[in-house]
């Protein structure tokens, strides 16, 4: 399969939202958890800046986590991300309700995941992208796979490919 620079840039000029898996995505699905229930994950600070100068640009971002995760909702506000959906299992009507009041259509929109449960968002969604590590259902539904590992660069490979569509859209 295909790492995302692999596809070609007019496909990635068509999105107009970028939505995302959290844990094993934005992470590298791992949760820490502390004898009083503190919650830590680690998110890359590479990822933040690619999503940062998406959202500065106008690129509408979604992060769509099947649980409920303070350290999500921290990080975020801190990236000021305009939509985050939590504890939603059905990735793909997540999605579709989301692209809907956006007015977007699914093939206008990317979506990345790594698990069963997003296996039907990535095959929805115009493009759809997981990662190294990601399962065999979230792979068959992929049209591509980063060369980083989630929460470690996936995001910021896209990022960069999506401003790279932008940018050279702009340039015509």
């Amino acid at each position: 399969m295909p790492a995302p620079t692999r596809l070609p840039l007019a496909r990635w000029a068509r999105i107009r939202l970028f939505a995302m898996d959290v844990d094993g995505i934005l992470t590298d699905g791992g949760v820490f958890v502390g004898s009083d229930r503190t919650e830590f994950k680690r998110f890359s600070v590479r990822d933040g800046l690619g999503l940062g100068r998406l959202r500065d640009a106008g690129l509408p971002l979604a992060w769509i986590s099947g649980r409920a995760s303070g350290a999500t909702l921290v990080r975020a506000e801190e990236l000021k991300i305009p939509h985050l959906i939590q504890n939603r299992r059905d990735k793909l009507a997540a999605l579709t309700e989301l692209a809907g009041r956006l007015g977007v259509a699914l093939d206008q929109c990317v979506y990345m995941g790594d698990d069963i449960i997003d296996a039907a968002a990535l095959a929805a969604a115009g493009i759809g992208v997981t990662v190294p590590g990601a399962d065999a259902a979230a792979r068959k539904a992929a049209d591509c796979v980063t060369v980083h590992p989630g929460g470690d660069g996936a995001v910021r490979e896209v990022c960069d490919r999506l401003w790279e569509a932008r940018e050279r859209g702009a340039r015509r």
